[in-house]
């Protein structure tokens, strides 16, 4: 149980690494921070409509294998705590 233990810790380390990123690279809609930081200019040299929707499925599926192994992670510390 532990080697999974350590295996869900070191995937959650990537992923959150990983969805930071992910998250950074999407585009501004406006308003926010994107624009305190000089993203509210509009400009053509963005993605294209093809890949910002991967981007999106890209951020969508890692943030399910994020959150699941949190709840995986959680489960696992819940019932050692309980033998």
């Amino acid at each position: 149980m532990e080697i999974l233990q350590v295996i869900l810790q070191v995937v959650l380390g990537i992923t959150s690494l990983l969805l930071t990123l992910l998250i950074l690279l999407h585009k501004g809609r406006g308003g926010g921070l994107s624009d305190m930081f000089g993203g509210g200019t509009t400009s053509n040299l963005g993605a294209s409509g093809v890949a910002e929707r991967n981007l999106n499925r890209f951020t969508v599926i890692l943030g399910l294998v994020w959150v699941s192994c949190i709840i995986v992670l959680g489960l696992i510390t819940k019932f050692q705590a309980g033998v």
